[in-house]
């Protein structure tokens, strides 16, 4: 528990600067590392073994988070006390939430994660930070045991992928930087079927009864153009989210949870 009096050490120039770095793509890329935002972000970062290098937390904040402080300590993670506007530096909020953690890389293998797999999400040309960030933490709350995200996919550890996830990010593997045909094939041949969403599919989900308990690879399409033909062609069965109401469509993200939220009551049951 810790007690008065509360004295954390500042950070070095070169670790303020290597940690703003993060905030760029090429720099993430060279180094293997992102940054997590935000208490719920670095709480689950920090319960991943020898994962988090580095932890900030903004001076006029601290006591709101002493439950991170107390675990980085028992984890023996270095942690900084930095200035409201040295933290704004590595986040790309206006409004950062007053404590950052820097990250080791976490992505894992395609054949990892198809062992004994009941239920994957493959995002197939997901472009938006945030629809893919919010695909991983609806996977996550409905027990999906990896996401794909294709090689024409947003880069998972953009900051906003890493924020919108809330934290989900650190609980199920992340598959990245797979063709998306790769990507199918290994799950077709690992025992899953495969389903891609598709508005204009002549079979709705509503339909698919027995097949929804089935071990199931769902493909997820672009937020603005969905899946293009010959994308739909790869899968088992293309699939509409049946709409019941005047709503033209539904977004990437709510359809997820709705497929998703199916299969996995369905393997449940």
């Amino acid at each position: 528990m810790i007690t008065e009096p509360l004295e954390l050490p500042e950070p070095s120039q070169a670790t303020l600067r290597g940690a703003r770095q993060l905030l760029r793509r090429q720099h993430r890329k060279e180094t293997g590392r992102f940054l997590a935002e935000g208490p719920q972000a670095v709480r689950e970062a920090l319960k991943i073994p020898e994962s988090v290098e580095s932890v900030f937390f903004r001076w006029s904040s601290v006591r709101e988070h002493l439950e991170l402080l107390e675990a980085a300590q028992v984890a023996g993670v270095p942690y900084y006390a930095v200035s409201e506007q040295n933290l704004a530096t590595m986040s790309d909020t206006v409004h950062p939430q007053g404590v950052t953690a820097v990250v080791a890389n976490i992505d894992v293998p395609l054949e990892a994660v198809l062992h004994d797999a009941k239920l994957i999400v493959i995002c197939a040309q997901v472009r938006d930070p945030g629809n893919a960030g919010t695909v991983i933490r609806c996977a996550d709350a409905f027990g999906a045991d990896a996401v794909i995200l294709s090689s024409d996919s947003v880069e998972v550890y953009n900051p906003k992928t890493v924020r919108s996830s809330v934290g989900s990010i650190f609980h199920l593997p992340i598959v990245t930087g797979v063709d998306l045909v790769t990507a199918i094939d290994a799950c077709r041949a690992a025992g899953l079927q495969i389903f891609a969403t598709d508005g204009e599919s002549g079979v709705e989900l509503t339909q698919l009864g027995d097949a929804l308990a089935r071990p199931t690879a769902w493909v997820m399409g672009n937020e603005s153009w969905g899946l293009p033909v010959e994308h739909v062609a790869l899968a088992d069965q293309s699939v509409a989210v049946p709409i019941y109401g005047q709503a033209e469509s539904l977004n990437l993200a709510t359809a997820a949870a709705v497929v998703l939220y199916a299969s996995a009551s369905a393997q449940r049951n």
